[in-house]
């Protein structure tokens, strides 16, 4: 079974920092792409970060240069660093592998003053 659990958001001012965490199970990890993405309210679901099962990375230019995915196949895990954040990073943010499965709870970052 598909299980895709993520942790680590929180509450944290602008300018601050937050590490997220994505554990897998259920699927042949190593073989796949993985892909975080948030979620606002009332908008569509982004990818913002992308890492290739050659550790290449691709980023959405809103969060290039803040943020930086990678990944721990070993622990079938997944990880988006995320710096200098923004108010506007505020979201329900998720991963998956790609092509997407079954999505998770997601775990909410909230950047408040």
């Amino acid at each position: 079974q598909v299980q895709l659990v993520e942790s680590g958001g929180g509450l944290v001012q602008p300018g601050g920092s937050l590490r997220l965490s994505c554990a897998a199970s259920g699927i042949t990890f190593n073989r796949y792409a993985m892909g975080w993405y948030r979620q606002v309210p009332g908008k569509q679901r982004e990818l913002v970060a992308t890492i290739t099962t050659t550790l290449s990375t691709i980023y959405a230019d809103t969060v290039k240069g803040r943020f930086t995915i990678s990944r721990d196949n070993a622990k079938n895990t997944v990880y988006l660093q995320m710096n200098s954040l923004k108010l506007e990073d505020t979201a329900l943010y998720y991963c998956n592998r790609l092509p997407n499965v079954l999505w998770g709870q997601g775990t909410q970052v909230t950047v408040s003053s």
